[in-house]
């Protein structure tokens, strides 16, 4: 009787060990899974503008890339930050958002120091600044701390209303939505270029798709962590642009080759 008992108790006491040792792994797998994922999050958004700054880099030129999509990003960005303060989503998100931002305003700096010198040389006229006031040289202005300046004061503006307004939750809503929204309209500037000049080139492929895979992935994490409603709504309409953007990729591919082969053939 006493060795039924014994076997019963070693028997339980094996199950027990072999049940903790498989909530011990499914766990740390779990947090892994976690883990990499807010990583993809907090990175992911910056990795498809590497491409595009090592390419204007490369080849001394802007031509193909529209500055408005850094507006774009620096305004989406600079309001998810604010939104934070009034309703505090996963915090991977805001790092991303500091991130992107700082990532914008190193590749303007590049585009700002290939264009000035196109402009000065060329044209042989003074510069264009933001204290200028000028409406019809907005976000063509010739110098990075203008741009800076710019986005200092729609920052400034915002948080001033977000302190005195965070306890009026349609405001905060509001504020949340339109930084997705925007976020969401980042490629309609590139799709615009792109349908104005019949052709992408100068345009990254390889930052496009990068957008592609990025906004699924970051559309998916949105659902399944059940985040704010406007950044799933959002997502999906920003997935929707960049597939519009691969389609014009394949639509003027013509139009591209022509325009690759005419620059080729001017550098010899």
């Amino acid at each position: 009787m006493s060795e039924i008992k014994d076997n019963m108790k070693e028997s339980i006491e094996a199950t027990a060990a072999t049940k903790y040792d498989f909530d011990f792994w499914s766990g740390l797998i779990v947090q892994l899974l976690t883990l990499g994922s807010e990583m993809a999050m907090v990175f992911g958004g910056v990795v498809p503008y590497v491409p595009q700054y090592l390419q204007i880099k490369s080849k001394q030129t802007t031509q193909g890339f529209s500055l408005y999509v850094c507006l774009a990003l620096l305004m989406a960005n600079t309001l998810r930050i604010i939104f934070w303060f009034g309703n505090h989503f996963e915090t991977p998100l805001l790092i991303q958002s500091i991130l992107m931002n700082i990532t914008m305003f190193a590749l303007i700096h590049l585009c700002v120091t290939v264009n000035t010198k196109e402009f000065l040389v060329a044209e042989k006229k003074k510069g264009h600044y933001f204290t200028d006031f000028e409406p019809d040289h907005f976000w063509q202005w010739t110098d990075f701390t203008s741009y800076v300046e710019f986005i200092m004061c729609i920052a400034a503006m915002g948080s001033m209303l977000m302190y005195f307004l965070v306890d009026y939750s349609p405001f905060v809503e509001t504020v949340g939505f339109m930084a997705v929204f925007t976020e969401a309209m980042l490629g309609v500037p590139q799709f615009y270029r792109n349908f104005k000049n019949k052709s992408t080139y100068g345009m990254s492929l390889p930052m496009v798709l990068m957008w592609t895979c990025g906004d699924v992935f970051k559309t998916s994490y949105f659902y399944l962590r059940n985040t704010p409603p406007q950044f799933f709504i959002c997502g999906s309409l920003q997935v929707t642009v960049d597939l519009m953007i691969l389609g014009q990729v394949w639509m003027y591919r013509q139009n591209t080759e022509k325009r690759k082969r005419s620059e080729l053939s001017r550098a010899l």
